[in-house]
This record gives structure tokens, C-alpha cells and sequence, in this order.
């Protein structure tokens, strides 16, 4: 029996090349077979064509042709987020350039746990996520996996620089990730402020910051997950300075906002913050994972180091090898810096820029195609590129069935947003190449779709 190939050393690069040639053809034949932005049929018809692709799961002799199979069954079973009319979630189609560089990293498989075993990443990651922090006003940065871990980063920094405990507060709007982290760190019941019209309210904050006994941790959100809406961030940090409070941002979704100069001052206050959550896997156009938690002081990094002989002995860090067990919750991790560093580098801020504007004007195009239809309801109009809308005469349940519909039929992906009490449809544009006459078309569907 001859040993597979692998995919780095002297032979890798041959080995690779005929096996991407059946991956991409896979991907397109799995894509066209699929006919639109999701499979048809709903759960259980996806989950009867993985079956039969899958077949035995551990088979006696392997099939040569499993990769093709299930390449193709996975596209074609996918929900494609760089089809137009997939636009529920922030869930962005990525760029070739960054999934080019994600395929080296794969390759290459450094982790990031000991110099090493990743000597030229851990450079790379150090440079990169001390630009990415400055580019925002903070001084240095951690590569996590998205927002939800960089969340909980923050409130374990927190924890720890007031000396093992401290109370969260934070809007009605924020993210799940927040209250949930204050659980999994044993911390107090957050206190939670209203969020009138989907953003904290800086009077209720004054009054909650008055009353409670500290230390406190605020948490705001710059882009929030229903709506896109960017909290009131100076005057939230300005309160938090008045009441020495510590202040955490959730800009998970709204950091990409930075690269552009048309949008860039609705970030105002950001630099303010202890630590703020980003996530270039939803405004940056990364495959998943691709976060990072920014912190204003570094010296707040220290509380995560760890000390395994093997990994960062001291006689190794003395004499000068990287010690990266601070440098994340996790030990064994993959060089996610790469795709984000070759992405940096091919578009600059200017490309990054006017891809962030070009989704950011779509929302406003299909905001205004909503408002001037009789036959739908706008929320409000789009701070980022989100858009809350509704058939205007529709229940919530009819609300909620004409997306399911559109699911089960795989015509369309949309979210869904309880706000004000009511339900709305969420299309979240990420897709640089969405057009107007996609806007159009993802109206008529939703239109032709509602009960009469």
C-alpha cells in the first residue's frame, strides 16, 4: 500500500495541484447543481443528500473519489453567501486573495503555541495585529476566533485588573456573547440598560453607574446584530470616564468601518475604549475565523500568561524565542493572520475603503426601494449595511413564514429581527457585488412570497 501524499515538504505543491483541480471543479458543478443561494427542501432534504454523498462514515477500504462526492455535496448543500440573494446573516462571501492565503496556511500548518512551530507566523501575527490595533486608536491586538471569544477575552481582562471580579453592564441591545461570557467567568447578573430604539441610552447608563457599587465593566456595541446600529460611543465613553468605569466595545461588526474615510467618524470614541472586539470575518471579507480583541494598555495581556516547559521554557525565552502562550486562550491554533495580512496588503485601506462603501450605499439603495413601495414598511434607515423591512398588512407569523418559505425554497436567505415589539426581515448586504437589480429581484420575491 502506497502512504498518501502530503501537502507540504519537497512534494507538496505536486500533490496538491491535481487535487484542487477536483476541489474547484467540485465547488462549480456542486454550485450549479444547487441552482440558487440555498438548496431546496429545507433540513430534512439537506440532511438525506448528505446522508447518501457520506455513505459509510468509516469505510473498510477507502474511495478515491470521496473528495469530489462530498465537494460536490457540500456546495451543493450550501448556503452561498456570495449570491445575491443570500443576505441574512453577517456571514460575507470571502475574497479569492484571502482564500488563496488560508489554503498556505492549511498547507503550511504552523500553530501558533511555540515559536517553534511557527516561527515566520508568530512575526507576521505580531506585526499585524499592532498595526490593526493602532489603525483604530488602541495600541496592540489578539488574534481570536471571532466576536463571541473576544468578548469573553474582554471580560476576563477586566475581571482580572480588578483583582477577580467585576460587574458587567450593557445594553438591552448588546450580543449574546457578553451575558453569556459573564457566566462562563463566574461573574455577577449583568446589569441591563434599555436600548430605546436599538441603541443604549446614555441616561439610563448615567443613572446604572451612579447607583452600582464598582468596579464596573460597560459594554457598547458598534454595530449592533439586528438592526447595524452603532451605539452613542462618545458619550458612552465619556460616562464611563466620569464614573471610573471600564469600557468594552463590541465592534464585532462595525470595526470595518475604520478602512473607509466616508464612514469612519461614526466610529468616534472607539479609542476611548479598555478593549474592543473586531471581526474581519464579517466587514473584511475573511473565511471564518478572523477576530481579534484590540487593548488600549498591553500591560493587561500579562494576566494571560501560561508556563508549560515545553512551549515556552525560560532559558528559551531568554534567549530571545517568542512566548505566545499569552497571546491567546488557546494553545494549539492555526495562522489566521496570514489571509487577513496578504488581504491588508493586496487591497490597502483605499480597497478595503471602497468595498466597505459599496455594501454600505447597496443598504441605503434597497432601504429606498423598500420605503418607496406601498406594499412594505422600513425600519429606518441603514447606519451600516443592514435592513430591517416587512410587508406592511403582514402578522408577525406571516412575517415569519415568508422567510421560511423562501428557505425551504432556496430562493432566498433573509434574517429575522424582533424590534419594537414586531418582527422584521433582516438583509444584511456584505456582497460588494450585489446589484441593484438584485435589490430589486429580492424584493419581488419577498413581495410575491407574502400571503394576499
Amino acid at each position: 500500500m502506497s502512504l498518501p501524499p502530503l501537502a507540504s515538504g519537497p512534494d507538496g505543491p505536486a500533490a496538491l495541484g491535481p487535487l484542487l483541480d477536483t476541489v474547484l471543479d467540485a465547488l462549480h458543478q456542486g454550485g450549479r447543481s444547487r441552482g440558487g443561494p440555498l438548496p431546496a427542501g429545507g433540513p430534512e432534504a439537506v440532511a438525506a443528500r448528505i446522508t447518501d454523498a457520506m455513505g459509510d462514515v468509516l469505510p473498510d477500504d477507502g474511495d478515491p473519489d470521496a473528495l469530489r462526492t462530498l465537494v460536490h455535496a457540500l456546495a451543493a448543500g450550501s448556503a452561498d453567501p456570495a449570491d445575491p440573494l443570500c443576505a441574512a446573516h453577517l456571514h460575507c462571501p470571502p475574497l479569492a486573495v484571502a482564500t488563496a492565503a488560508d489554503l498556505a496556511a492549511s498547507a503550511l500548518n504552523p500553530s501558533l503555541d511555540s515559536w517553534d512551530q511557527a516561527p515566520a507566523a508568530s512575526a507576521l501575527e505580531a506585526l499585524v495585529t499592532r498595526a490593526l490595533a493602532q489603525e483604530i486608536g488602541l495600541a496592540d491586538s489578539l488574534v481570536t476566533t471571532g466576536g463571541t471569544e473576544a468578548n469573553q477575552l474582554a471580560l476576563l481582562l477586566a475581571r482580572e485588573a480588578h483583582g477577580g471580579s467585576v460587574r458587567l453592564v450593557h445594553g438591552a441591545n448588546a450580543h449574546h456573547s457578553l451575558p453569556r461570557a459573564a457566566w462562563l467567568l463566574g461573574l455577577p447578573d449583568p446589569v441591563v440598560v434599555p436600548a430605546p430604539g436599538g441603541t443604549l441610552d446614555p441616561a439610563a447608563l448615567d443613572e446604572a453607574l451612579t447607583r452600582l457599587p464598582r468596579p464596573l465593566l460597560v459594554a457598547a456595541t458598534a454595530g449592533t446584530t439586528d438592526a447595524g446600529l452603532i451605539d452613542p460611543l462618545p458619550e458612552i465613553a465619556g460616562l464611563c470616564a466620569a464614573h471610573g468605569a471600564r469600557l468594552h466595545i463590541d465592534a464585532a461588526y462595525g470595526a470595518g468601518l475604520a478602512f473607509s474615510d466616508r464612514h469612519r467618524d461614526k466610529l468616534a470614541g472607539l479609542e476611548a475604549a479598555h478593549t474592543v472586539a473586531l471581526d474581519l470575518h464579517k466587514l473584511g471579507w475573511q473565511p471564518v475565523a478572523a477576530g481579534l480583541l484590540a487593548v488600549a494598555r498591553p500591560r493587561d495581556l500579562t494576566v494571560l500568561h501560561q508556563r508549560a516547559d515545553y512551549l515556552n521554557a525560560d532559558d528559551d525565552t531568554e534567549a530571545g524565542h517568542p512566548d505566545l502562550l499569552g497571546r491567546s486562550l488557546r494553545t494549539s491554533r492555526r495562522p489566521d493572520i496570514l489571509k487577513i495580512a496578504v488581504t491588508l496588503k493586496t487591497l490597502g485601506r483605499t480597497g478595503l475603503g471602497a468595498l466597505t462603501d459599496q455594501v454600505c450605499a447597496r443598504a441605503r439603495q434597497f432601504a429606498a426601494l423598500v420605503q418607496d413601495h406601498p406594499g412594505f414598511e422600513l425600519y429606518d434607515r441603514p447606519v451600516i449595511s443592514t435592513v430591517l423591512f416587512r410587508p406592511t398588512t403582514a402578522t408577525d407569523g406571516a412575517v415569519a413564514d415568508v422567510r421560511r418559505r423562501l428557505l425551504h425554497e432556496g430562493r432566498a436567505v433573509l434574517g429575522r429581527a424582533r424590534l419594537d415589539g414586531r418582527l422584521w426581515l433582516k438583509a444584511t448586504l456584505l456582497n460588494p457585488h450585489t446589484g441593484p437589480d438584485d435589490l430589486t429581484h429580492l424584493l419581488k420575491l419577498v413581495e410575491g412570497t407574502t400571503p394576499r
